[in-house]
């Protein structure tokens, strides 16, 4: 029986290790390498004339990355932006209210208000899910239990 226990924990140890290793190997396409270095600001503004709300992100490339990388819209329902863009949000704000425990340093400097119970409209879910796709992969970060896929 002690051998089992030991054999399953040392099991579970590779595994572990194996994906902890595969966490950190979100592979970047040429394409996207390129966006990820422009250093010129631009901004993408996210807005909804129906719910009134709008973000403006400035972040060099991320404008380029939506529209030459990122899936197009109707791709994703907006169920699952809201979704996920829900736990994003709960994520990132964990780190901007405690920047010395998450180490982003100038990432995470406001948190995002997003309220799950308003209706923000589809292109708004679409362009800030987005945004955390581009931001976690660009920065190396994780937001999500998930690797950050295009």
């Amino acid at each position: 029986m002690k051998l089992i226990i030991q054999s399953l924990a040392i099991g579970l140890f590779i595994v572990l290790i194996a994906s902890c290793s595969a966490q950190d190997g979100i592979s970047l396409k040429p394409e996207e390498r390129e966006v990820f270095s422009q250093t010129e600001p631009d901004s993408v503004r996210i807005a909804d004339t129906e719910s009134k709300y709008e973000i403006i992100i400035i972040e060099p490339g991320f404008y380029n990355w939506l529209v030459s990388i990122a899936k197009p819209e109707g791709y994703y329902s907006q169920t699952y932006l809201e979704n996920r863009n829900q736990l994003y949000v709960t994520n990132w704000n964990q780190r901007a209210l405690q920047p010395a425990d998450f180490g982003g340093g100038d990432l995470y400097i406001f948190p995002i208000d997003y309220d799950p119970q308003v209706d923000y409209g589809y292109e708004v879910n679409y362009k800030l899910f987005n945004y955390f796709i581009y931001f976690q992969r660009k920065y190396k970060q994780r937001l999500g239990p998930w690797l950050p896929r295009i």
